[in-house]
């Protein structure tokens, strides 16, 4: 198949019982779920009694913001119950015809739910969590396997769990990539040491690493405490790109892509604009003698441009100011469909920002390709 506009990070809905159907059966009693509220919201269990639960206010609170695709257009509302979302995001038959109505030729899916469940405290159990979301998420793209990729959720709160998930997901279910968050796991940076076996695994497997944000949970965010009484929208500007810009850090600047310079890194739903002046603001530290105590053998840039790519969302308007300047095959895109900020008619919106051929082609489909490694 031909693939000219690939949607780089699309979001599945996850049935609320998917872990009782796909975890093993030891921890099926505990397993994450999510429950109906007296109040008419909405509680997702994440491990035991431990509840994500936004539900008990005085306001019914739910979870369907995720599938509340065309909200910010005003076409849907915000407030709708979970499973009230977009029909695609629960069932790929519904979901091709939307892609086919913006042409887009392919996406790779990342979670809505599962995004907290980072928040697991207990190895064994997260692993369980992860290898029932990712045998889910196969057999979600399975009818349309030339169409629909899964990036698998790794248990990063164990090194030997997340590299035995990802050997799983690259030699099993067939999948090329797989996401992690940028907050600490258990208190531990993407850029700890002890993670340095599962990135020479994703550089052996070509397996690429998506980092990709998500809702406050009691994951370790930063600006979070500062912002707590400043309302959504700025908790979620700031949570979602501060995060990120850290994450870019940890792989770029602290040398994790530096040592393994084959793995492929993208950064995911943050924005695309920050990365530039990041970039500028990296390799001045590494020019000026008296400040570098990095250790890295490549600047930061070069380093960006070798292996790492960078998602804008359509809306902005720096893209056909930067899309050679970051390279325009560095660069992706996203949809974020079915999720309540997403992007109807994004690669339209691309489109019509007038930029050269070759550019608008690479970002609509190359940038993807090379990242995914899809032919």
């Amino acid at each position: 198949m031909e693939y000219n506009v690939i949607d780089a990070d699309g979001h599945v809905l996850e049935p609320p019982d998917l872990w009782e159907k796909y975890i093993e059966p030891k921890y099926r009693d505990i397993c994450p779920k999510l429950f109906l509220l007296e109040n008419g919201g909405e509680m997702m269990r994440i491990e035991g009694n431990q509840g994500l639960d936004i539900g008990k206010g005085k306001k019914p609170v739910t979870f369907g913001v995720v599938g509340a695709f065309g909200a910010r257009e005003g076409t849907v509302s915000p407030k709708i119950p979970y499973l009230e979302g977009k029909k695609g995001g629960f069932d790929p038959h519904a979901r091709i015809p939307d892609m086919d109505a913006e042409g887009i030729d392919a996406a790779f899916l990342y979670p809505s739910l599962a995004l907290f469940l980072g928040a697991i405290k207990d190895p064994d159990y997260a692993a369980a969590t992860c290898r029932a979301y990712n045998r889910w998420l196969a057999d979600y793209c399975a009818p349309y396997k030339d169409r629909l990729f899964g990036a698998a959720m790794l248990p990063m709160q164990s090194i030997e769990g997340a590299i035995k998930e990802m050997r799983f997901a690259a030699k099993e279910l067939g999948f090329r990539t797989g996401f992690v968050r940028p907050n600490p796991y258990n208190g531990r940076a993407l850029h700890d040491p002890d993670y340095y076996p599962l990135w020479e695994e994703a550089q052996e497997l070509d397996f690429a690493i998506g980092i990709h944000g998500g809702s406050e949970t009691t994951q370790e965010t930063i600006g979070i405490d500062r912002f707590a009484r400043r309302g959504g929208a700025v908790r979620h500007a700031v949570s979602h790109t501060f995060e990120m810009m850290a994450a870019a850090t940890s792989m770029i600047m602290c040398g994790v892509c530096d040592r393994f310079p084959r793995m492929r890194v993208a950064f995911l739903e943050s924005g695309g604009g920050w990365m530039a002046g990041w970039l500028d603001r990296m390799d001045r530290h590494f020019d000026d003698v008296g400040m570098n105590d990095t250790r890295l053998t490549t600047r930061p840039s070069e380093i960006f441009h070798r292996q790492c790519f960078i998602s804008f969302e359509p809306v902005e308007k720096t893209l056909p100011l930067l899309a050679d300047y970051l390279g325009s095959t560095n660069i992706l895109w996203a949809t974020d469909y079915p999720h309540l900020d997403g992007f109807p008619g994004a690669p339209s919106m691309i489109k019509a920002m007038g930029m050269p051929t070759q550019t608008l082609k690479n970002i609509l489909a190359g940038g993807a390709k090379r990242f995914y490694g899809l032919k």
